[in-house]
């Protein structure tokens, strides 16, 4: 997991190198908001359960969005991290879990790859 840097900035050169990039709008107070604000930015399907498991389980499948690698670009986890610290560190770690579990591919084409940058607005 990368953190800094601009979000926009991060993802254009995500864009530069064939990648999928993903910016959430994470100037979100609660978990649900930004559970929500994430499943929008990945397009999660429908049947998302809306929980840290939920988000685990489709962040380590992406079988909905075309092969290759997904950049998930959090903007404004600040936001989270000083209203509620504890789901912060709870989202964050599955962020970076499910980077890990999805880590690279050895170049197949028909694989998926997640990396996830934390950047500023």
């Amino acid at each position: 997991m990368t953190t800094g840097g601009d979000a926009k900035a991060a993802a254009d050169e995500a864009f530069a190198r064939g990648a999928y990039p993903h910016v959430v709008n994470g100037a979100t107070a609660d978990k649900a908001t930004t559970l929500d604000a994430i499943a929008a930015a990945m397009s999660f399907p429908e049947y998302f359960g809306r929980n840290l498991d939920a988000l685990y389980d489709l962040l380590t499948d992406l079988s909905w969005l075309p092969a290759g690698e997904h950049v998930l670009i959090w903007t404004g986890s600040d936001v989270l991290k000083q209203a509620d610290p504890k789901t912060y560190l709870a989202v964050r770690s599955v962020l970076s879990d499910a980077q890990r579990a999805l880590g690279p591919a050895g170049g197949k084409a028909d694989s998926w790859r997640l990396t996830v940058i934390l950047a500023e607005s």
